[in-house]
């Protein structure tokens, strides 16, 4: 057995490959990976989760360029 990665440029050639392993019987499966680094990804969440619970600084309009 043997396994391969195909690195596919959009959803078109996604599908194209999908169709092709389908009529082929070829069973697979789909990993979508992430564009972004898992470090940015929790700093992200961890800005979310903050918001959430009210832990933030608003600032006005016209005191950002002072």
């Amino acid at each position: 057995m043997e396994t391969f990665k195909i690195h596919t440029k959009n959803k078109e050639e996604s599908k194209a490959v999908k169709a092709v392993l389908k009529a082929l019987k070829i069973p697979f499966e789909s990993i979508e990976e992430s564009p972004y680094k898992s470090k940015f990804v929790d700093k992200i969440k961890r800005s979310e989760a903050e918001a959430r619970e009210g832990k933030l600084k608003t600032i006005k309009t016209e005191d950002l360029w002072k």
